[in-house]
């Protein structure tokens, strides 16, 4: 089973041999490359799963073509995740048939029904993301969560015009402690602020894009951020 779909439900700390306490780890994936170096980094840094956008409209996009050549070099035991907004069973099926995704992230207007039968297509286990809006309440998150109960987890994000992507940071305190341990934190995280948001939360992973790009220059990822990111997480998780 690979990082993406492992038990989500286990405690912050479980004993090791010795019985003594061991912290819990939170999974880190990084979102939008689109660059093979990109890609290669992420994997040095020790990255749990790696996003690629399947979206057209999104200058963080990339063609089959593309991501073919991205995951060719992916070694087992990292999830390569396909985001794809309001897709059509066809798109999902050429994407899937032809690169070796192993998770499906739905970003977009799909319903839970229609979530369930483009994975069927897929024959892969999906995510959904759960845009998070200034009045968006726990109990709405609670809702959507059981209307979703399908998904192997959730992805929290940002309400923005359009769907993701914007570097803008949302209240974590709305996130219910119920839905947090199946919670991948995503929606302006950088290295300055991934901290706080793992102390606030304790979500079982962070999600990063805009937060590890170069500035001014979507879907190009900067190597010293991205290492900074992964430090910051890797030092939350040790406190």
């Amino acid at each position: 089973m690979d990082r993406a779909t492992e038990d989500m439900n286990s405690t912050d700390k479980l004993p090791d041999e010795t019985g003594a306490a061991v912290p819990h780890r939170t999974r880190i994936k990084l979102c939008g490359l689109s660059r093979p170096e990109d890609v290669t980094h992420a994997i040095e840094l020790g990255a749990d799963a790696i996003g690629l956008v399947f979206y057209p409209p999104s200058p963080r996009s990339v063609s089959v073509a593309q991501a073919v050549e991205l995951v060719r070099d992916v070694p087992p035991f990292v999830s390569v995740v396909g985001l794809f907004v309001n897709a059509t069973p066809d798109w999902i099926r050429e994407v899937a048939g032809n690169v070796g995704l192993t998770l499906l992230q739905f970003h977009g207007d799909e319903t839970a029904e229609q979530c369930e039968s483009l994975a069927g297509v897929a024959g892969l286990p999906w995510l959904r993301a759960l845009r998070v809006a200034a009045d968006t309440r726990p109990a709405d998150l609670v809702k959507s969560a059981l209307n979703y109960s399908a998904a192997s987890s959730f992805l929290f994000d940002t309400h923005v015009e359009g769907y993701g992507g914007g570097g803008k940071v949302f209240d974590w305190s709305l996130i219910p402690a119920e839905l947090a341990r199946r919670a991948v934190l995503s929606g302006g995280l950088n290295a300055q602020n991934v901290s706080d948001a793992i102390h606030h939360v304790r979500p079982y992973a962070v999600d990063v894009s805009s937060g590890i790009e170069v500035p001014g220059a979507k879907g190009v990822k900067d190597h010293a951020r991205m290492a900074a990111f992964v430090r910051a997480v890797r030092a939350a998780d040790a406190e």
